[in-house]
């Protein structure tokens, strides 16, 4: 279920003795469920070289970057390395048709050239402790679901009280394993970040979409920024007279190389998994949720697409978004593909006949747990329509085009329209103009236009129950013509117009923006979207707490094995191995690709592969200097059987003496499905090697004050 409609989903077990490579393990367990193992499989560090509350450690070196991805700390002057994809929003946010630093690149040659990303903050892991018994306090299974989250709420925030306030820092309290396990959080939040290099992104991106979760793959996907501190190496926000940071742990690169088999971890912040999914859930996964993603999602991004290859301005402002949205496209494509082909609703089935049985084996099981099932099956069968409306809505409506959402702010505008307080309504005024700026350095009125018109007519054919009030109207006013109704919105609305908006704020009228046909839209959308997740909502909750026990009776069922819960954006590592693997009868695929791989896929006609000229000049002439393999080639990428999805990106690849060897980057299209069931035969994580970046750094960006930065290791 999706987590916009705060489902909160499930994780998986695993017998560490036997597939060590699945995982995503916490860190301050290492010492009693991993290092025994990892050593033996190549690991020369200790758990306190990779996790220690007293000292630096490697988990001191890696960071949240942004909202969603994984940064390491590479230098003694808080160099971080992140993937391109990761640093692209940064990227494109500081582009302009005079600077287009995502088609030219970017290297800054000093502190001084470093240029700041507004908006763009790292986060550093202060402290991880247990705080399971503190939250659980008063509950039990027996406790009404209602008062359980009551209690819940009330002890979170009792824990929270403990936690001393200090600036930038932020404390949380993580649910694992379904709500059976809590852990206390604290991150201290750096907001000053700034961009250092990034390559053009025909290295960076080369292959885009067609080359997206695919192997073999020939993409230098990585960024790089700097973290700064103020004069006593604390957070702070922006200013001039910021320092670079310090850090307590910094990584040493590696020089040395990969070969087949050796040792290779990651650490980073895995955003979500749903590895214990029942047989139900994914059933609404596959046909509800990436269904919903798929279809009104190809008609967005054709449209999107059309208009990029246009204008170079609009390709600037629709970049970011456009990678964000095919990822995730593609993604669910591969994901229905990968669970069809294995027949996970089946084994999952075989599982739940199992669950069922043993807990039938016993009055005081059966009492607990006998009806868990039955009651997931129900809640997910009623919740069907809901869900369906809920996703499609979202898509087609929220998520689509991007009007909606914005104009839907000025809510807030309407309610300081009818407050006393003028204090009030000026800093709603100020707000609304600090959005519109962003919004519109962004959006393209035209190409909204005709996703407005497609997505509508989309929408349009759910049932009369879940289409919102607006689309009545424009079926009486427009006879069911929604090019029509989007042109007249084009027309009138003052939230596709950044000179129009601003002449509505100079004189703010409640009156006016009643008639605004966005902002109607807008009201009507959202009004349908909380009536139905209301409608849903008590759904919801059943299938989140029958989930909860579902999970602690497998606990119970399978008490010989390890578990690790699943991802949810906090630190996690996961260990295995370089290798190759052999993804159909007859095919095999080597553990590496090499810069030949770059020019083998050249084709100057398709603006996805489009080779940079200097790159293919330094592959001619052999300049690969101290960065190429043993075997005298430049090698790009190189696979791993490392445990990762989405919020790894980014996350370093560390050899087994702790040194970077690669950035994490990719899973394979064979094993999409592994945010759901782990492919142990197929499952790859693709990472750029880490020689292949410095080679970009140092030979296409002339910016040998950053490799002379690092700590290299030979």
């Amino acid at each position: 279920m999706n987590k916009r409609i705060a489902f909160i989903g499930m994780m998986l077990f695993v017998a560490i003795t036997s597939r060590a490579d699945e995982g995503m393990w916490v860190l301050t367990m290492l010492d009693k469920l991993n290092i025994a193992t990892m050593q033996q499989k190549g690991c020369r560090l200790s758990a306190e070289d990779i996790y220690s509350v007293n000292n630096s450690s490697i988990k001191d070196a890696v960071v949240i970057f942004g909202g969603g991805c994984t940064g390491e700390i590479v230098s003694e002057n808080g160099l971080v390395f992140t993937n391109h994809h990761c640093g692209y929003s940064s990227i494109q946010q500081l582009s302009s048709v005079e600077h287009n630093y995502l088609r030219d690149g970017f290297w800054s040659r000093s502190f001084e050239e470093d240029l700041p990303v507004d908006g763009l903050s790292v986060r550093f892991v202060v402290r991880f402790e247990e705080c399971t018994d503190k939250i659980l306090e008063g509950i039990s299974d027996d406790t009404p679901i209602a008062q359980r989250d009551s209690l819940l709420d009330k002890n979170t925030d009792k824990v929270l009280e403990t936690v001393e306030s200090l600036p930038f820092h932020k404390a949380m309290v993580e649910s694992f394993f379904g709500g059976n396990q809590f852990f206390l959080i604290e991150y201290a939040v750096y907001n000053d970040v700034r961009l250092v290099g990034t390559p053009p992104e025909s290295i960076g991106k080369f292959g885009h979409d067609t080359d997206n979760w695919m192997w073999p793959r020939h993409t230098g996907d990585f960024s790089i920024f700097r973290v700064y501190a103020d004069e006593n190496g604390q957070p702070a926000e922006y200013s001039a007279s910021n320092k670079p940071l310090k850090p307590k742990h910094y990584l040493p690169i590696s020089l040395k190389g990969t070969e087949l088999g050796d040792f290779a971890m990651t650490v980073g912040f895995p955003g979500s998994t749903d590895r214990y999914q029942t047989s139900f859930g994914i059933d609404a996964r596959m046909n509800i949720e990436n269904q919903a993603m798929i279809g009104p999602r190809t008609v967005k991004q054709e449209i999107w697409l059309e208009s990029m290859q246009k204008s170079e301005k609009v390709n600037i402002q629709y970049a970011s978004k456009y990678a964000s949205s095919t990822n995730y496209w593609k993604n669910s494509i591969g994901m229905n593909r990968g669970l069809t082909r294995l027949n996970i609703i089946e084994k999952k089935q075989q599982l739940e006949a199992e669950f069922q049985k043993w807990a039938d084996a016993t009055p005081e099981r059966k009492a607990k747990y006998g009806n868990v099932l039955s009651r997931l099956e129900k809640s997910y069968k009623d919740f069907r329509p809901y869900s369906y409306a809920l996703e499609y809505l979202y898509e087609c409506q929220i998520g689509g085009p991007e009007v909606f959402r914005f104009a839907y702010n000025a809510r807030d505008i309407e309610k300081a329209l009818n407050h006393s307080n003028p204090e009030l309504r000026a800093m709603v005024i100020d707000a609304i103009r600090t959005a519109a700026q962003k919004f519109f350095k962004n959006y393209d009125a035209q190409t909204d236009k005709d996703v407005i018109a497609a997505l509508g007519s989309y929408y349009f054919n759910l049932p009369t129950e879940f289409v919102p009030d607006y689309m009545t109207k424009i079926v009486k006013k427009y006879k069911g013509n929604f090019e029509k109704f989007a042109a007249d919105l084009i027309a009138k609305s003052m939230f596709v117009d950044e000179t129009r908006l601003a002449k509505f704020l100079e004189k703010p009228s409640a009156k006016v923006l009643a008639k605004d046909p966005a902002y109607q839209a807008a009201v009507s959308i959202f009004s349908k979207y909380h009536e139905i997740y209301y409608g849903g909502v008590d759904y919801m909750s059943r299938i989140s707490e029958d989930n909860r026990l579902f999970i602690k009776g497998l606990m119970e069922m399978q008490s010989d094995k390890a578990f690790y819960s699943d991802a949810n954006f906090t630190m996690r590592l996961s260990y295995g191995s370089v290798g190759d693997y052999d993804p159909s009868d007859a095919v095999h695929y080597k553990h590496f690709t090499t810069l030949k791989g770059v020019m083998e896929k050249e084709d100057p006609t398709n603006w996805e592969f489009v080779v940079d000229p200097k790159l293919k000049s330094l592959y001619e002439n052999k300049d690969f200097g101290r960065y190429a393999d043993k075997d005298g080639t430049m090698h790009v990428c190189f696979t791993t059987n490392n445990d990762i999805t989405g919020g790894n990106s980014g996350s370093p690849v560390i050899n087994g003496d702790g040194e970077l060897i690669g950035l994490a980057f990719d899973g394979n299209w064979e094993a999409m499905s592994g945010d759901i069931a782990f492919e142990n035969e197929l499952q790859k994580c693709i990472n750029v090697d880490i020689r292949y970046v410095l080679f970009v750094i140092d030979k296409i960006g002339n910016a040998k004050n950053i490799i002379d930065e690092l700590k290299i290791v030979e």
